[in-house]
C-alpha cells in the first residue's frame, strides 16, 4: 500500500497507533500541509498511515482509513496521542512497533504529540533525553519511564532529531515550531494564519493545569484558614495566623502542615495566586490592582510569581483565558 511521494517536499508520516486520539491524528495534516514556499509550493507532503495499511481505531468511536503503510519512506515520523496497550500500560512495546522503530533510518526526525511520547519512550528513544507529554499523565509516565528527563511544564521539547509535545493543542505549537525551524518565522506565521491559530503561545502547559490545593481536614487550623481567605489583600504574618488559631507559632505551623500538606505561608501564596488568576479571567482590573487585591503587592511582583509558577505573564494569561463578548462579535 505504500505510495510514492507526490512532490519533492519533505515527507511526513503520521503513524496512527490504535487507539489513536483523533484530533492529534489530524493536526500535522492541518498545520504542516498549510506551509507554502514563496511560489506557493507545498513544503511538506503529509500522509496518514498505519503499520499494515489497515484502519486505525480512534479513542472516539470511529476508525480512519489511512493512505499509506509502514513502507512509506518518511523524512519525519510523527506519533500522535494514543492509548495503545503496552506503552501506555506497562512500558512494553508490541513486536510490530518494535521492529518498525528498529528499522527506521538514522536520518529520520521523530516527533510525538501528547501520549504518543509513551510509544517513543517504550521504544527507548527518549532514554536520557528531555521530553514532555500531557500534564495529566506526568506521574504515570515517570513511573513507567524513569530514564526519561520529563519536563511537564512546557508545551513542547525540541531535542534535535526527537521532538515531543504536550496535550492536544500543543501538537499545533510543535508543528508550527518545526515549520519555523525548517523554513523561518514568515512561513510559520503564514501557516498559522491559514489555520486561524496563534503562531506562538506564551508560557507552558503550567497555565492550563488545574491546581487544587491539598484537601484540608477540619482540624484546628480551619478557622484560621477561613480568616486568611477573607483577608488575602492584607499583610498577614505567621504570628497573626497563629494568634487567630489560639496556638503558638510552632504548634500552628506543625498543625497547618499536617492538615494541608504545606506551610502556612506557602498555602497563603498559592491562594493569592489563584485569586489573581480568577481576577485576571473575570475582571478588567489593571494588573497593579489585581496584584493589590490578591495581596501580591505590585504588578511586578505578580508578574514574577506568574512567570515562576505558570511560565507566563498576567497580560498573556488574561488573553488566553478571557474572551469578551465584543471579541466574539467583532
Amino acid at each position: 500500500m505504500a505510495a510514492e511521494s507526490r512532490t519533492s517536499a519533505h515527507r511526513v508520516l503520521v503513524l496512527g497507533v490504535s487507539e489513536v486520539v483523533g484530533f492529534d491524528l489530524t493536526i500535522p495534516s492541518q498545520i504542516l500541509a498549510k506551509a507554502e514556499g514563496a511560489d506557493g509550493e507545498r513544503l511538506y507532503d503529509v500522509r496518514v498511515g498505519s503499520l499494515d495499511g489497515g484502519p486505525i481505531r480512534t479513542s472516539s468511536g470511529y476508525s480512519v482509513l489511512p493512505e499509506v503503510d509502514r513502507d512509506f519512506l518518511a523524512d519525519t515520523l510523527i506519533v500522535p496521542g494514543t492509548y495503545v496497550a503496552g506503552p501506555c500500560t506497562d512500558g512494553t512495546l508490541p513486536a510490530d512497533l518494535a521492529g518498525y522503530f528498529a528499522a527506521l533510518p538514522d536520518r529520520t526526525r521523530i516527533m510525538s504529540i501528547c501520549t504518543g511520547a509513551y510509544v517513543l519512550a517504550a521504544a527507548g528513544l527518549l532514554d536520557g533525553r528531555p521530553a514532555t507529554t500531557h500534564w495529566a499523565h506526568v506521574d504515570h509516565f515517570r513511573r513507567l519511564y524513569p530514564a526519561v528527563d520529563l519536563h511537564p511544564d512546557v508545551l513542547f521539547v525540541d531535542d534535535g532529531d526527537v521532538l515531543t509535545s504536550a496535550g492536544v493543542a500543543a501538537g499545533i505549537d510543535l508543528c508550527l515550531h518545526v515549520i519555523r525551524r525548517d523554513h523561518g518565522s514568515e512561513v510559520a506565521n503564514r501557516a498559522a494564519r491559514r489555520s486561524v491559530v496563534p503562531p506562538w503561545r506564551e508560557g507552558g502547559q503550567s497555565q492550563f493545569i488545574e491546581r487544587p490545593l491539598p484537601e484540608a481536614t477540619g482540624g484546628g487550623t480551619a478557622a484560621a484558614r477561613e480568616w486568611m481567605l477573607e483577608r488575602l489583600a492584607e499583610p498577614l504574618t505567621l504570628a497573626a495566623m497563629a494568634e487567630r488559631a489560639g496556638m503558638s507559632v510552632r504548634t500552628f505551623a506543625r498543625k497547618f502542615r499536617a492538615e494541608t500538606g504545606c506551610s502556612p505561608l506557602d498555602w497563603l501564596l498559592q491562594q493569592r495566586i489563584e485569586h489573581a488568576r480568577r481576577l485576571l479571567e473575570s475582571t478588567d482590573l489593571a494588573v497593579d490592582r489585581v496584584a493589590e487585591q490578591s495581596g501580591l503587592g505590585s504588578g511586578s511582583s505578580l508578574r514574577a510569581h506568574l512567570r515562576r509558577k505558570l511560565g507566563t505573564t498576567p497580560i498573556a494569561y488574561r488573553r488566553t483565558f478571557r474572551t469578551r463578548t465584543e471579541d466574539i462579535r467583532a
